[in-house]
């Protein structure tokens, strides 16, 4: 869809808010609003190798506003200015785990809500990791838990763990890489 104009309504810390007038594909136009966000990316870290029978990995059980409450996540944020997703990754994993990784694996990127923002959400599987230094922005309230992957799907599969990129990064682990 062809975009004829924008209109700012808001510029905050985490997105903006634009009033956006668009061509559809069948030729007339429209208003919407769309939430503008840089983009972030978000890593499953193993303790033990991925095709381990029961693998470990570090899960972040983190309070969220929108959510009520605290929600299971795996380390995720924002991208800064300029910077790749991968080592967006590798500084939201060590700021929130403590941890650093050996390798980061790509796995996929997905759009978050496209019905109203650009938000995009690289994915990553980290392994070897290695103690570093934890630096959490002053918002962020949560507990670093190690967990075995058969307690992760659990937790999938009783509804739980509803964070969206936790489930598409695990559930594509689960899928392509643990048996393919």
């Amino acid at each position: 869809m062809p975009l004829l104009s924008t209109d700012r309504l808001y510029t905050g810390r985490v997105v903006n808010l634009d009033l956006d007038t668009v061509g559809f594909p069948d030729g007339s136009s429209g208003r919407l609003e769309m939430f503008r966000h840089p983009g972030a990316s978000a890593v499953v870290p193993f303790l033990d190798p991925p095709t381990d029978p029961d693998p470990r990995i570090l899960l972040i059980r983190q309070f969220r506003h929108a959510a009520d409450g605290f929600i299971w996540e795996v380390p995720a944020g924002r991208l800064d200015p300029g910077e790749s997703p991968e080592a967006c990754a590798a500084r939201e994993l060590e700021e929130e785990s403590g941890m650093r990784a050996d390798r980061l694996e790509r796995l996929t990127t997905i759009y978050t809500t496209p019905g109203f923002t650009d938000e995009r959400i690289h994915l990553f599987l980290a392994t070897g990791l290695q103690a570093g230094a934890q630096g959490r922005e002053a918002d962020e309230f949560m507990e670093v838990v190690p967990l075995p992957w058969s307690e992760v799907l659990r937790l999938i599969r009783s509804g739980e763990l509803s964070d969206g990129k936790t489930l598409v990064s695990v559930m594509f682990v689960q899928c392509f890489m643990r048996y393919p």
